[in-house]
């Protein structure tokens, strides 16, 4: 597996679903929310359920094989300091420049918005991660969400 390759298509899909306003797709579980990407033989899919508290799995495909999966759950911990929509446009902020200006998905990244301060902290590199995301509200921790994921081997 070329990671480089994997690691710049899974920005690339990254950034053109959740954080770019991707189209929605059909739901391929009842109840999940879907949004995908597809580049020649690579294909990306983000599937979850819920809203303020969710959780899902981000998944690429090389020729039609699974090659990488990404699992992740998070929450608002003090809505009373954040919503929904607020931490969304926090994130999406955050992440859009994680991708524009540093080309990775992965690594230490700190983001200060008018809604939170963003950080997120990961150790481990696109074969093999975890992470936690938080956005700080008035010196509080508002929103937090964990993962982790890797190459899937057969």
């Amino acid at each position: 597996m070329n990671l480089a390759a994997l690691n710049g298509f899974i920005v690339e899909a990254k950034a053109n679903t959740y954080v770019g306003g991707g189209k929605k797709l059909d739901a391929c579980r009842s109840g999940s929310h879907d949004i995908g990407y597809e580049r020649g033989e690579w294909r990306y899919l983000d599937s979850y359920f819920g809203g303020t508290d969710f959780a899902g799995q981000e998944v690429v495909w090389l020729g039609g094989e699974p090659v990488w999966v990404m699992n992740y759950f998070g929450r608002i911990v003090e809505p009373m300091l954040i919503d929904g929509e607020k931490a969304g446009a926090v994130i999406k902020a955050a992440l859009s420049t994680m991708y524009a200006e540093y080309s990775r998905f992965l690594g230490g990244m700190e983001f200060e918005h008018a809604f939170g301060f963003y950080a997120d902290h990961s150790t481990g590199d696109c074969d093999h991660f975890s992470g936690r995301e938080m956005i700080i509200v008035a010196e509080r921790r508002a929103y937090e969400l964990d993962y982790r994921g890797g190459l899937i081997r057969p």
